[in-house]
C-alpha cells in the first residue's frame, strides 16, 4: 500500500506519494522538492523545517529519507551512482528513466558510499 506525505500551503494542500520523491534541494529559505517524473514543487521554508516536518508527520518511513550534508535529502532507494572525484551523486528512476545528476561535499558522499557497506 501506497504512503503519503502531506505539505500544506497558505493556499494548497499536496498529497505526495513517498515512492515519488527522489530528493529535497535547500535554496536559501526555501525547499525544492524533486519528483521522479521531473516535476519541481517550491516551498516557503528551509531545509531543515523540511526535514522536521517529514520526521513529525512519517514516524519510521522517515528512514525512507537521507540528509547528504547541509543542502539534499535524498531516497536512497534511486541512488545510481556515487563520485567521490567528481563529487556528483546520480540518481535514476528505472520507471521514468528520470537521471538527477547532484553535486555534493566529498565527505558527505563518502558517508553516503559507508551507509551502503561498498568495498573500498
Amino acid at each position: 500500500m501506497e504512503k503519503y506525505v502531506y505539505f500544506n500551503s497558505r493556499d494548497t494542500l499536496f498529497r505526495i506519494a513517498l515512492s515519488r520523491i527522489a530528493y529535497f534541494e535547500a535554496d536559501k529559505n526555501y525547499t525544492n522538492l524533486y519528483l521522479t517524473s521531473g516535476q519541481k514543487l517550491v516551498f516557503t521554508f528551509g531545509l531543515g523545517a523540511m526535514k522536521t516536518h517529514l520526521e513529525a508527520h512519517m514516524k519510521k518511513d522517515t528512514l525512507r529519507f537521507v540528509r547528504i550534508g547541509k543542502s539534499l535529502i535524498i531516497n536512497p532507494d534511486y541512488v545510481y551512482k556515487i563520485d567521490l572525484l567528481k563529487q556528483t551523486l546520480q540518481l535514476y528512476d528505472e520507471a521514468t528513466g528520470k537521471l538527477f545528476t547532484l553535486s555534493a561535499a566529498k565527505s558527505a558522499l563518502k558517508e553516503l558510499k559507508e551507509l551502503y557497506g561498498t568495498n573500498k
